[in-house]
């Protein structure tokens, strides 16, 4: 039962992965790339992570996994706004995309 739970947890967190690469070769610009890899990379690391602390047992080795862990989830989401934030300032703009009722603002890539 713990490989079977393992195996779904490496899956996961490669599907994750998997979309986040996706997410930043076909988004249109900087802020929507640095999204998409930020939330798949955290959540997928995680996954991953979590695979490997359920894996080894409750030990020592898994008390390390788990602080990497809490570091990553920490820093993750603050490296990727700060980043964001520095784009911005520098004068990039996020790019209006047009929604499928045709006004500007919406969520759909073209």
């Amino acid at each position: 039962m713990r490989d079977a739970i393992v195996m779904l947890l490496i899956a996961g967190g490669t599907f994750f992965f998997a979309v986040g690469a996706i997410g930043l070769l076909r988004l249109p610009d900087v802020f929507t790339r640095i999204h998409a890899t930020t939330k798949c990379d955290t959540l997928g690391a995680g996954l991953i992570l979590a695979a490997l602390m359920i894996h080894d047992g409750w030990s020592v080795p898994s008390l390390k996994v788990f602080m990497v862990l809490a570091f990553l989830w920490a820093t993750n989401p603050a490296g990727s706004h700060l980043l964001a934030r520095a784009v911005y300032r520098s004068g990039e703009a996020p790019v209006e995309v047009m929604d499928l009722t045709g006004t500007k603002g919406g969520s759909q890539i073209e």
